[in-house]
């Protein structure tokens, strides 16, 4: 993080511009005293990595079974009289 004096940021606006561009961070001080920051609007985001995670996931084989006994915990017996 760059941190420069009014004047010099007015003389060199330009650059300070690209610089905070490609994602530095410019401190703007007066008399010594930081009295704004230059940050880009928005940063890119890295490129997604396919399989960046393998291996530290884990799902049960039966992850996705729905059992008979799920569905009665979920929706109930067919015994029981429905309510309103």
């Amino acid at each position: 993080m760059a941190t420069m004096n009014v004047y010099e940021a007015k003389s060199h606006f330009s650059e300070l511009l690209s610089r905070a561009e490609a994602g530095e961070e410019i401190i703007i001080a007066r008399h010594g005293k930081p009295i704004v920051q230059l940050v880009p609007v928005r940063r890119k985001r890295p490129d997604r990595v396919a399989g960046l995670a393998r291996g530290q996931i884990w799902i049960a084989d039966d992850f996705d079974d729905f059992t008979a006994e799920d569905e009665e915990m979920w929706f109930g017996s067919d015994d029981e009289p429905e309510t309103a």
